[in-house]
């Protein structure tokens, strides 16, 4: 459409100040005789573009020319191009057309003051995350593996509402066709997502607190802890642990308290800390700890 190619032509010509005929030509597929109409057109909209005949020239914009600027002003422009910016980093294409074509409409550069990374070091949540923007958007069920923190697999339909980052990872708020109700799924444990051509009707569920999948087994109970970490996980320390639940001692090692539901998370998480960590309280934990640790001796 011509419209398309008109506003086309003016981002180029923000973001690269002056082309030729024939490079517009070839990038859209038309004559150039048919690029010089659509120049005639947009000075006839008051736009400034201009040509220049000979050796360098071709077509530019103004120098100062800035598609609607009165729109926003220069604080507004900046907190959208680094919103965007924030944005890039869940990798959506989309995002990335946007931030060049705006950054040439506001005649600017986004400034680089901040860098958002969401991506783990093990995991990437890309393509999920696409899926499920699409099934967002689009209104449409999602068919997915959940896998429980027990390893439990159940195959689930869904009605996704929202993407959700909290806590050092991403979540999904949708309505569970399989549960019938409103839950919160963690995209770490979601396998083999399928986005069906299915339509579902709009929910109003984002202000509804969401469901954590419960546990497939019965609770636990918690246990508190008092642990010695040495002073090479101090790190992990400040990291994984509230400050008020650490003591530093004289020699750098620190004294942690905490509680934890009692099960083999927590002792996979304690035994993570290798030589660097003590358990001094309860008795129990500290024989079980003791018993794991052997059995992992043995096997080397």
């Amino acid at each position: 459409m011509q419209i398309n190619r008109l506003l086309e032509i003016v981002y180029v010509l923000l973001r690269q100040k002056i082309v030729t005929a024939r490079e517009l030509a070839e990038r859209f597929g038309v004559s150039q005789r048919t690029i010089y109409r659509d120049i005639d057109t947009l000075s006839l909209a008051g736009i400034p573009v201009y040509t220049e005949q000979g050796k360098g020239g071709g077509i530019s914009l103004l120098p100062d020319f800035v598609l609607s600027k009165s729109i926003l002003s220069e604080a507004e422009q900046d907190v959208i191009l680094s919103t965007l910016q924030g944005l890039s980093s869940v990798k959506t294409p989309e995002t990335g057309q946007v931030l060049q074509k705006l950054s040439a409409v506001f005649n600017k550069s986004a400034a680089n003051w901040l860098e958002v990374d969401f991506s783990d070091w093990s995991y990437g949540n890309g393509q999920l995350f696409n899926g499920f923007k699409t099934a967002i958007l689009e209104r449409r069920i999602a068919e997915f593996d959940y896998y429980s923190s027990f390893g439990e697999k159940t195959r689930r339909r869904v009605e996704p509402a929202q993407l959700w980052f909290k806590s050092k990872a991403w979540y999904l708020k949708a309505f569970c066709l399989t549960r019938q109700d409103i839950r919160l799924f963690k995209l770490t444990r979601v396998k083999n997502l399928t986005v069906t051509h299915e339509l579902f009707a709009e929910r109003d569920i984002l202000k509804t607190t969401p469901k954590p999948e419960p546990a497939e087994r019965p609770a636990v109970k918690d246990v508190a802890l008092t642990l010695r970490i040495a002073p090479e996980m101090a790190y992990r320390v400040h990291d994984e642990f509230c400050d008020d639940a650490v003591t530093r001692q004289p020699d750098g090692s620190y004294i942690v308290a905490s509680e934890w539901p009692e099960d083999e998370w927590v002792y996979g998480f304690l035994l993570s800390f290798g030589e660097y960590i003590e358990v001094l309280e309860p008795e129990h934990v500290r024989k079980i700890i003791r018993q794991k640790a052997q059995k992992v001796v043995e096997k080397y």
